[in-house]
C-alpha cells in the first residue's frame, strides 16, 4: 500500500471531486459526520485554524480528516495541541490499513502545518471500541476523562510530541 497524507489545498480539481465522493458506512456517520459536513467546516470560512488532509492511495483520495487549532480549537483541548476531527475512510477502502496510515502520517503533517504544536488530541465516543483500540495501539493515551458529548460519553485521547508537556 502506497499512501500519502496531503493537504487539501494541494489536491487537483479531480482529486477534490473524488474527496466529495468519500462515503462511510451509515453507522459511522454518528461518530465522524459525513464528507459534506467536513468539507463545509473546511471551506465555509477559510482561516488558519482549520486544515483538511486527504490520504491518497496512489493518486486517488481514500480518506479525509480535519485538524483544528485556535481560534476554532474545541473547549476540551489543550491550547498547545491540534485536534483531530472527521476522520473518514471511504467504505470501499476500509479494512486495508488506510485509517492506520492516516494516523501514522498525522504527526508529521500536523507539525508541518503548525510547527509550534506539542501534540495532538481527539475526542472519541466511549462506545467506539474499535477506534479506541486503534488509537491506543498507535500510541495515543486516554486522558482518563469522560464527558457528555453530542451522542453519548466521549473520551479525550492525546499523542504528545514534547515530553515536557504534562497537561495534554
Amino acid at each position: 500500500m502506497t499512501a500519502q497524507l496531503v493537504p487539501y489545498e494541494d489536491l487537483t480539481e479531480l482529486q477534490r471531486t473524488q474527496v466529495e465522493a468519500i462515503e462511510i458506512h451509515p453507522e459511522q456517520i454518528k461518530f465522524a459526520g459525513d464528507i459534506h459536513g467536513a468539507l463545509h467546516t473546511l471551506l465555509s470560512r477559510p482561516g488558519p485554524g482549520v486544515k483538511g488532509f486527504a490520504l491518497l492511495a496512489g493518486e486517488v483520495p481514500v480518506a479525509f480528516l480535519l485538524l483544528k487549532r485556535p481560534p476554532v480549537l474545541p473547549a476540551w483541548a489543550n491550547e498547545h495541541s491540534a485536534t483531530l476531527h472527521a476522520l473518514q475512510v471511504d467504505y470501499r477502502a476500509q479494512g486495508k490499513g488506510y485509517g492506520k496510515a492516516c494516523l501514522l502520517a498525522l504527526p508529521a503533517v500536523a507539525r508541518a502545518a503548525w510547527p509550534q504544536i506539542r501534540g495532538l488530541e481527539l475526542s472519541v465516543d466511549a462506545d467506539n471500541v474499535s477506534a479506541i483500540g486503534l488509537y491506543t495501539r498507535l500510541g495515543w493515551v486516554d486522558s482518563g476523562e469522560a464527558y457528555k458529548g453530542r451522542i453519548g460519553y466521549e473520551r479525550r485521547m492525546g499523542l504528545v510530541f514534547d515530553q515536557e508537556i504534562t497537561c495534554l
